[in-house]
C-alpha cells in the first residue's frame, strides 16, 4: 500500500470514530500567539507539550530553520495575518540544537537536485534570471545568531505593531528545554 493510500485508510477510520470531536476549536488562537518554528520532524509533537500548548491554543507556521529569509515572503505573510486577522498578539520564533539548516552547503542541495533529475540548465536559466540560489539555499552557522537575525526581521518589519511582543528561543529537540535568546516584553 502506498504512503497516500495508508493516510487516506487512516483518515477514513479517523472521521468514522469521530476522533476529531475532542480537538474542535475554532480559528482564533486562545492564547493569542502565533509561533514560527522549525519543521523538524521531532517538533511535531514535542514542541507543543514542551511549550504548554493544545489544539486551538497557537498559530504554528513552520520552515526550515524557523528563518524569516525575506520581509515579503510568505512567513511573514502568515505573521501579518496572524496578528491582524487571527488576533495573535505575541510572537515567538523556536528554533532547536541541530538544526539541518545550521551550515547547510546549498552546492550540496543543488547537486542533489541534479540528481532528482533537475538539468544544470534549469540551475543556470534561475542564475541567468537573477536568482542567487546560493544564498536563498543558505541556512545559519550560529543557531543563537539565526534566532536573532529571525526575531529583528519581524519587529522592524513595517506591518508588525510595535506593541506586539517578538521572542525568541531555542528548543533542545531531545528533552525540549526551552532556552530563551529574546524576551520581546519592553525592558522596565
Amino acid at each position: 500500500m502506498s504512503l497516500l493510500n495508508s493516510l487516506l485508510e487512516y483518515n477514513h477510520g479517523f472521521v468514522e470514530r469521530r476522533e476529531y470531536e475532542s480537538l474542535k476549536t475554532d480559528k482564533f488562537p486562545d492564547k493569542n500567539l502565533a509561533v514560527l518554528a522549525c519543521m523538524d520532524a521531532r517538533l511535531v509533537e514535542l514542541l507543543p507539550k514542551a511549550m504548554g500548548l493544545k489544539n486551538g491554543d497557537a498559530k504554528l507556521i513552520k520552515n526550515a530553520g524557523a528563518l524569516v529569509t525575506h520581509p515579503w515572503g510568505s512567513v511573514m505573510r502568515s505573521l501579518i495575518v496572524a496578528v491582524y486577522g487571527l488576533r495573535a498578539e505575541e510572537i515567538c520564533v523556536v528554533a532547536h540544537r541541530d538544526c539541518g539548516m545550521n551550515a547547510i552547503d546549498p552546492a550540496a542541495i543543488l547537486e542533489a537536485a541534479r540528481e532528482r533529475g533537475i538539468s544544470d540548465e534549469t540551475i543556470t536559466t534561475l542564475q541567468s534570471a537573477g536568482i542567487d540560489l546560493d544564498s536563498w539555499l543558505k541556512g545559519f552557522s550560529c543557531v543563537e545568531d539565526s534566532v536573532r537575525h529571525t526575531v529583528s526581521m519581524i519587529r522592524q518589519h513595517p506591518l508588525i505593531p510595535r506593541d506586539i511582543p517578538v521572542h525568541g528561543m531555542i528548543i533542545h529537540p531531545e528533552t525540549g528545554a526551552l532556552e530563551l535568546i529574546v524576551n520581546g516584553y519592553p525592558s522596565v
